[in-house]
């Protein structure tokens, strides 16, 4: 905030670097509150802030027979010691975490991952699965009362293609790859998977699956698991996946049923194999706008009765609306709002 108003770093997005002549005023009277805060920087954390690493020595000697990339440097560990949450985002601000992965490691592959589970299963060691950081579960936090050695397996380096089949519409790629650089990929192929979560941009292959995602394009490409044929998971009791690589088998149970959303808490995923399509041809948005919220709500139940399925559809209120034009940096259309 600069001579009260209000503008974003940075130029990832088009938002940034942009003044937001509009913005104060509508927070301030949104919420009736004055902000006249002044937002200082944080100070620089130093190695001797962070905890002390749990080190089981006879887990390390062995680890360290293998070669696999790892770092006990305190900056690594904090940002793998959190997820997305506000409650995890707060704390990452205004206060400290007393409990962080002790190790960090980076498995290159399958093999990698094998490795770690069975040196830390006979070592009596815990693992975190770490891949895009977008957890708002609370699943990356680690308990302040564990007393046996955190590894955090981050999976970002296991970002492989390892084939496209363009006859059959499916993929296999390593767990580790993120949500852009997948479609990216697809792309020059021609093929999508259509999977778009909000976190789509910095969320791996492998957290999709853990964690049951869903995409705001669903209603015609599906959720995580009508995308998924087949994966390899990686267990403390061993390897689970499937023998053959087909979309579906009538023969015995689904061993996906229990590796989708298990959220790191049975094993590694380590190769997934997905469902794809073709790039659509087209791509249009378009708004409709209703004189109050209940005429909008039947719009979507209408939509949902006759199966539609426009690729997203959302229902915004005025508040919501007027929220997403006072983030422009200047307004070139008018502001509709019905009482």
């Amino acid at each position: 905030m600069k001579n009260r108003i209000f503008s974003f770093t940075g130029d990832r997005y088009r938002i940034g670097n942009k003044r937001l002549p509009h913005f104060l005023d509508f927070i301030q009277k949104t919420l009736n509150v004055e902000i006249d805060h002044q937002f200082l920087p944080q100070p620089e954390l130093k190695q001797e802030d962070f905890p002390e690493p749990n080190v089981n020595e006879a887990f390390l000697n062995e680890f360290n027979e293998t070669h696999i990339q790892h770092t006990f440097d305190g900056h690594d560990r904090l940002f793998r010691a959190h997820g997305h949450t506000m409650h995890e985002i707060f704390i990452l601000r205004e206060g400290r975490f007393n409990r962080i992965p002790d190790i960090i490691v980076w498995p290159k592959c399958s093999q990698d991952v094998i490795k770690i589970v069975k040196l830390a299963t006979k070592h009596n060691v815990v693992i975190i699965p770490f891949g895009g950081g977008t957890s708002v579960t609370c699943g990356l936090e680690c308990p302040e009362d564990e007393m046996r050695m955190i590894v955090s397996l981050d999976t970002s380096q296991m970002n492989k293609t390892l084939w496209i089949d363009n006859e059959n519409l499916t993929a296999r790629f390593e767990s580790g790859i993120i949500g852009q650089d997948l479609e990216r990929r697809l792309a020059k192929h021609g093929l999508c998977t259509g999977h778009e979560p909000d976190s789509f941009e910095f969320s791996s292959l492998g957290g999709w699956v853990a964690t049951r995602a869903s995409g705001m394009k669903k209603n015609i490409y599906g959720n995580i698991e009508d995308l998924l044929v087949h994966t390899t998971f990686v267990t403390p009791q061993g390897v689970i996946e499937r023998n053959v690589h087909v979309p579906r088998m009538s023969a015995g149970p689904d061993i996906h049923n229990f590796i989708i959303g298990s959220e790191g808490t049975l094993g590694v995923v380590t190769e997934v194999t997905l469902k794809v399509r073709p790039l659509p041809e087209v791509r249009k948005y378009n708004s409709v706008v209703f004189p109050c919220f209940s005429p909008g709500v039947k719009f979507m139940r209408e939509i949902a009765k006759q199966r539609l399925a426009p690729a997203s559809v959302r229902l915004l209120d005025n508040e919501q609306f007027i929220f997403g034009k006072r983030c422009k940096h200047q307004l070139t259309e008018v502001i509709i709002v019905f009482h």
